[in-house]
Protein backbone atom coordinates (compact mmCIF):
# COMPACT_ATOMS: atom_id res chain seq x y z
CA UNK A 1 0.00 0.00 0.00
CA UNK A 2 1.13 3.46 -1.12
CA UNK A 3 0.70 6.92 0.42
CA UNK A 4 -0.50 9.61 -0.67
CA UNK A 5 1.60 12.30 -2.30
CA UNK A 6 -0.01 15.12 -0.26
CA UNK A 7 -0.03 17.83 -2.80
CA UNK A 8 -3.02 19.35 -0.85
CA UNK A 9 -2.70 18.06 2.12
CA UNK A 10 -1.90 20.38 5.56
CA UNK A 11 -0.25 19.86 9.00
CA UNK A 12 -0.51 21.30 12.23
CA UNK A 13 3.08 22.66 13.30
CA UNK A 14 4.10 20.86 16.92
CA UNK A 15 5.82 24.84 17.98
CA UNK A 16 3.48 27.15 16.76
CA UNK A 17 0.28 25.12 16.03
CA UNK A 18 -0.28 26.89 12.81
CA UNK A 19 -0.99 25.23 9.53
CA UNK A 20 1.08 24.60 6.75
CA UNK A 21 1.12 22.84 3.50
CA UNK A 22 2.33 18.91 4.09
CA UNK A 23 5.37 18.99 1.70
CA UNK A 24 7.30 21.80 3.91
CA UNK A 25 7.00 19.55 7.03
CA UNK A 26 10.38 18.75 8.89
CA UNK A 27 11.02 16.48 11.66
CA UNK A 28 13.40 18.02 14.02
CA UNK A 29 15.91 16.29 15.96
CA UNK A 30 14.10 16.03 19.22
CA UNK A 31 11.19 14.16 17.20
CA UNK A 32 9.17 17.18 16.77
CA UNK A 33 7.22 18.23 13.61
CA UNK A 34 7.74 21.98 12.08
CA UNK A 35 7.96 24.03 9.18
CA UNK A 36 11.04 24.86 7.36
CA UNK A 37 10.64 28.47 8.54
CA UNK A 38 10.33 27.36 12.77
CA UNK A 39 13.11 24.39 12.45
CA UNK A 40 16.19 24.45 15.18
CA UNK A 41 18.94 22.37 14.12
CA UNK A 42 20.27 20.67 17.45
CA UNK A 43 22.79 22.72 19.23
CA UNK A 44 26.33 21.70 19.77
CA UNK A 45 25.73 21.11 23.75
CA UNK A 46 23.19 19.11 23.00
CA UNK A 47 25.35 16.58 20.59
CA UNK A 48 27.12 13.79 22.52
CA UNK A 49 30.55 13.73 22.96
CA UNK A 50 32.72 11.80 21.35
CA UNK A 51 34.89 9.50 23.76
CA UNK A 52 38.07 7.46 22.54
CA UNK A 53 38.90 4.51 24.18
CA UNK A 54 41.47 3.82 27.03
CA UNK A 55 45.29 3.83 26.20
CA UNK A 56 46.88 1.47 25.60
CA UNK A 57 49.83 0.40 28.19
CA UNK A 58 53.52 0.86 26.79
CA UNK A 59 55.21 -2.21 25.33
CA UNK A 60 58.46 -1.44 27.04
CA UNK A 61 58.19 0.43 30.58
CA UNK A 62 60.81 1.80 32.64
CA UNK A 63 61.04 3.14 35.91
CA UNK A 64 61.29 6.70 36.51
CA UNK A 65 64.54 7.74 37.17
CA UNK A 66 66.63 8.99 40.24
CA UNK A 67 68.52 12.39 39.80
CA UNK A 68 71.61 12.61 41.43
CA UNK A 69 71.85 15.49 43.85
CA UNK A 70 73.28 18.68 42.45
CA UNK A 71 74.86 21.98 43.91
CA UNK A 72 72.51 24.62 44.08
CA UNK A 73 73.73 28.55 43.98
CA UNK A 74 73.17 29.97 47.28
CA UNK A 75 71.51 34.12 47.11
CA UNK A 76 74.61 36.23 47.43
CA UNK A 77 75.51 36.61 50.84
CA UNK A 78 73.46 34.50 52.08
CA UNK A 79 75.78 33.24 55.75
CA UNK A 80 74.32 35.00 58.87
CA UNK A 81 76.49 34.97 61.92
CA UNK A 82 76.82 36.41 65.36
CA UNK A 83 79.77 37.20 67.56
CA UNK A 84 81.23 34.51 69.70
CA UNK A 85 78.51 32.16 68.94
CA UNK A 86 79.71 29.06 66.46
CA UNK A 87 76.49 28.60 64.62
CA UNK A 88 76.07 30.07 61.24
CA UNK A 89 72.53 30.23 59.81
CA UNK A 90 72.25 29.77 55.82
CA UNK A 91 69.27 31.75 53.95
CA UNK A 92 68.90 29.19 50.96
CA UNK A 93 65.02 29.74 50.13
CA UNK A 94 62.90 26.78 49.57
CA UNK A 95 66.05 24.86 50.51
CA UNK A 96 63.66 21.46 51.11
CA UNK A 97 66.30 20.02 53.23
CA UNK A 98 65.90 17.90 56.89
CA UNK A 99 67.34 18.15 60.00
CA UNK A 100 70.82 16.02 59.63
CA UNK A 101 71.09 16.39 56.38
CA UNK A 102 75.22 17.21 55.95
CA UNK A 103 75.61 19.98 53.18
CA UNK A 104 78.64 21.10 51.84
CA UNK A 105 79.71 24.64 50.92
CA UNK A 106 81.65 25.63 47.82
CA UNK A 107 82.84 29.39 46.33
CA UNK A 108 83.13 30.49 49.46
CA UNK A 109 84.49 34.11 49.34
CA UNK A 110 85.23 37.28 52.29
CA UNK A 111 86.42 37.09 55.36
CA UNK A 112 84.19 36.97 58.61
CA UNK A 113 86.02 34.78 61.05
CA UNK A 114 88.76 37.36 61.81
CA UNK A 115 90.51 34.94 58.93
CA UNK A 116 89.18 34.16 55.65
CA UNK A 117 85.10 32.75 54.97
CA UNK A 118 86.99 29.69 53.41
CA UNK A 119 86.76 27.55 56.84
CA UNK A 120 83.16 27.18 55.84
CA UNK A 121 84.42 24.96 53.01
CA UNK A 122 84.96 21.61 54.67
CA UNK A 123 85.09 18.74 52.37
CA UNK A 124 82.85 16.79 54.76
CA UNK A 125 80.56 19.38 54.85
CA UNK A 126 78.01 20.11 57.98
CA UNK A 127 75.28 18.11 59.84
CA UNK A 128 72.67 21.14 59.63
CA UNK A 129 69.43 21.65 61.48
CA UNK A 130 66.34 23.15 59.73
CA UNK A 131 65.09 26.65 61.19
CA UNK A 132 61.72 26.62 58.57
CA UNK A 133 61.66 26.07 54.56
CA UNK A 134 64.36 29.37 53.57
CA UNK A 135 66.57 28.90 57.00
CA UNK A 136 68.97 26.30 58.33
CA UNK A 137 71.65 26.23 60.91
CA UNK A 138 75.19 24.90 61.54
CA UNK A 139 78.04 24.70 63.56
CA UNK A 140 81.63 25.95 62.73
CA UNK A 141 84.73 25.38 65.12
CA UNK A 142 85.55 29.01 65.48
CA UNK A 143 83.52 31.52 66.15
CA UNK A 144 83.41 34.87 64.44
CA UNK A 145 84.75 38.10 65.26
CA UNK A 146 81.45 40.43 63.99
CA UNK A 147 78.02 40.19 63.87
CA UNK A 148 76.55 40.58 60.58
CA UNK A 149 73.86 39.33 57.92
CA UNK A 150 75.58 38.18 54.93
CA UNK A 151 78.55 37.08 53.83
CA UNK A 152 80.16 34.15 51.47
CA UNK A 153 79.29 35.70 48.40
CA UNK A 154 78.08 33.66 45.87
CA UNK A 155 78.01 30.48 46.94
CA UNK A 156 77.11 27.38 46.52
CA UNK A 157 75.60 24.49 48.56
CA UNK A 158 74.83 20.76 47.82
CA UNK A 159 75.64 17.51 48.96
CA UNK A 160 79.48 16.05 50.02
CA UNK A 161 80.38 14.23 46.92
CA UNK A 162 79.09 15.53 43.60
CA UNK A 163 78.54 12.71 40.45
CA UNK A 164 77.75 13.04 37.17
Amino acid sequence: MGYATGKYAKFISDRSGMEFPYKEMVVEWNGSRVHTSEYEPKTPQDRPNKHSSDSEPLQYPRPARTENAVEHKLPLNAFRFTASSTTVSVFEPEHGRSTSDTVRFREVRGSIFGADIDELEDSDGYSITKTDDDFYTFTVSTSPSITGNGGGGMASSGPVTLSN
